[in-house]
């Protein structure tokens, strides 16, 4: 965060400042609990409580200004206005805006419905290399997590990866109203939120937010496999830079395209190509959809004239996704856990499930697929949980175990699919499910645990690991 006085801050917000005109020398929080001294405190309703109840805490942790939605009854500088959500955002973008006057500070959004966290790591051991840089914690990516992001850089970042998730159309516009990317990046538009968002359709017009109001000397990545996203290079006066698994058109020779992809337990492999020159690309993480996010940043390193070969080589440093994606654990006893069961969309774990039997048939190990709930579908969760279960077995995963009564539908389609009932069986908790693996698990075996978090699994792929 920038050393800012509290009568700077007060005007960004729009707010009005009772107390002394102190210096903010620390980071913005909005957890009493990260409060440090010389920080500010914002104060503002939540789900389940209210932080005007936590302002005592904040300041008891070295608080020098607490912003808030009403006049306080403590000792302490404080800026009061409307709404706690929408001053973090206004303290936000008046904070990029006076970095990029002091620096070179570079923007990069990244949206999708599936795969930002991810790409989100890679373009941080991409960009590090090149100058500090700033990227999100976990997934903050929504109306207080972004900005949250946005307040950590100075005057020295010159990077600033975001991502931006939405819930609603006009979510994604007003955070790159925030923040102004000098790149705007779109990963995939599926069904992820799809039951909030009201269908693919109106998914497709809130991601086209990205990219819309880019300026003509900024930068758009597009992903050219989906037909979707790709549709979004005619509502954007940005440059295009085009990404995906087949060679550009002959105008248009430098697109970045992956060939060759292959995936094992060991890791994931292709080929980079950009005209007529080319590269090896070798991930330690384990799937081959993620050569699509690999892509996507290193299109942005790309159009930012960076070394491919060097941010190749920083991709190929990557131990892992994220914690709980695609996350590789050996528990001992000759077996591998596969835990991604953070996130969960109809893509993703098409992808996962695909990813699982492709890495088990090549090493001649048996698969066990463990799912849960995929979350925020609406109208269609029956559908699309029908159809990972035809899924797994039409690509041969040898046992499935689906848990909790919101995925039932996936066991179900199983058994309807083929002869396949004898190897799938649903239970109700994870500590049922648990029970029935480790009564059955054999060695070779490898489990793919995969849900949405509200199902709960992570924990499980956690303990089935051995974490």
């Amino acid at each position: 965060m920038l050393r800012m006085r509290a009568r700077e801050i007060a005007a960004a917000v729009g707010g009005a400042l009772h107390g002394d005109d102190v210096l903010v020398t620390g980071s913005v929080e909005t957890d009493s609990r990260l409060v440090t001294p010389g920080g500010a405190f914002v104060a503002m309703p939540g789900e389940s409580t209210d932080g005007h109840r936590f302002v005592d805490a904040a300041v008891a942790a070295g608080a020098a200004l607490v912003i808030a939605e009403r006049p306080l009854e403590q000792a302490v500088p404080h800026v009061v206005v409307d709404s706690g959500v929408v001053a973090l955002g206004a303290l936000a973008a008046d904070v990029i805006r006076r970095v990029r006057e002091a620096g070179e500070l570079t923007v990069i959004g990244v949206t999708g419905s599936n795969g930002k966290t991810t790409t989100k790591n890679m373009l941080q051991a991409i960009l590090e290399q090149h100058g500090p840089t700033v990227s999100p914690i976990k997934s903050f990516n929504n109306e207080v997590g972004a900005p949250m992001t946005m307040l950590r850089i100075d005057e020295a970042t010159r990077y600033l990866v975001l991502e931006m998730g939405a819930s609603y159309v006009g979510d994604i516009a007003r955070l790159t109203a925030m923040s102004q990317p000098d790149v705007g990046v779109v990963l995939k538009v599926g069904l992820a939120h799809a039951g909030e968002f009201g269908g693919v359709e109106a998914t497709t017009r809130a991601k086209t937010e990205m990219v819309r109001d880019l300026a003509e000397s900024h930068v758009a990545v597009l992903n050219r496999d989906d037909e979707r996203v790709a549709g979004m290079a005619g509502a954007t006066r940005a440059r295009i830079a085009w990404f995906g698994t087949s060679p550009g058109t002959a105008d248009d020779p430098t697109t970045l395209w992956a060939g060759d992809i292959a995936s094992t337990l060991e890791g994931t492999t292709a080929t980079i190509h950009r005209g007529e020159e080319s590269w090896p690309l070798r991930l330690r993480i384990l799937g081959e959809h993620h050569v699509m996010n690999a892509l996507a940043a290193l299109t942005v390193a790309d159009a930012l004239g960076l070394d491919l070969e060097r941010a190749i080589a920083a991709l190929g440093s990557l131990e892992r996704a994220e914690r709980w994606r695609m996350e590789l654990l050996e528990p001992g006893g000759g077996i591998t856990v596969i835990n991604d069961a953070y996130n969960a969309s109809p893509d993703s774990m098409a992808a996962a499930i695909r990813s699982l039997a492709h890495m088990t048939r090549e090493a001649g190990r048996r698969s066990i697929a463990v799912l849960g709930e995929m979350g925020e579908l609406g109208a269609l969760s029956a559908e699309e949980h029908d159809r990972i279960g035809r899924l797994a077995v039409r690509v041969r995963i040898d046992r499935l175990v689906v848990v909790g009564s919101a995925a039932k539908a996936i066991h179900d389609a199983a058994e309807l699919e083929s002869s396949f009932g004898q190897d799938t069986a649903w239970v109700e908790t994870a500590e049922e499910a648990e029970a029935l693996l480790r009564s059955s698990l054999e060695p070779g075996d490898v489990v793919l645990v995969k849900s949405s978090l509200s199902a709960g699994l992570k924990d499980l792929g956690d303990r089935i690991g051995g974490r």
